[in-house]
């Protein structure tokens, strides 16, 4: 079944202070503009950019070469969808920069999972950050450079 952008909005609730799991696929997966490593970095540092403003505090994530998956908690002042809007807008303006291109980078809605209280955090961030070696691109997940977790 193949979800449309309101369907994706449908339900959507933004808690401060309230751990998310986000994924955000890139607009034309079939480019995987993130297995070029620098384009990856600059996704990189704008998750890193949220986290030191403190919009966020990130657990976990991992950048595949066309989507990312994302473990924080929100900010105390943050919002959901502003956040990731933030987030996609610049990494977006980063990557089409390096990479000479115009539009679209991301595609417009993306997936979010708040973790109810009882949720293991911990055991999202390690399926979050064996992504690689789910998708055959590594056989160790130290092989893999765009991952990260606060609890190494």
């Amino acid at each position: 079944m193949i979800m449309s952008y309101d369907d994706l909005l449908k339900g959507r609730y933004s808690e401060s202070q309230r751990a998310y799991h986000v994924t955000t696929v890139l607009r034309e997966r079939e480019k995987r503009y993130f297995a070029d490593f620098h384009c990856a970095r600059c996704v990189v540092e704008e998750m890193r950019i949220l986290h030191d403003d403190e919009a966020v505090s990130s657990f976990a994530w991992v950048v595949m070469p066309d989507h990312v998956h994302w473990l924080f908690q929100l900010g105390a002042d943050a919002d959901l969808s502003a956040t990731i809007k933030r987030f996609k807008a610049r990494s977006a303006h980063w990557v089409n920069r390096y990479l000479h291109r115009q539009g679209a980078l991301w595609q417009r809605a993306f997936y979010d999972h708040a973790l109810r209280q009882d949720e293991d955090v911990q055991g999202v961030a390690r399926y979050i950050v064996a992504n690689p070696l789910r998708a055959g691109l590594v056989e160790h997940i130290g092989d893999y450079p765009l991952w990260d977790a606060i609890w190494l």
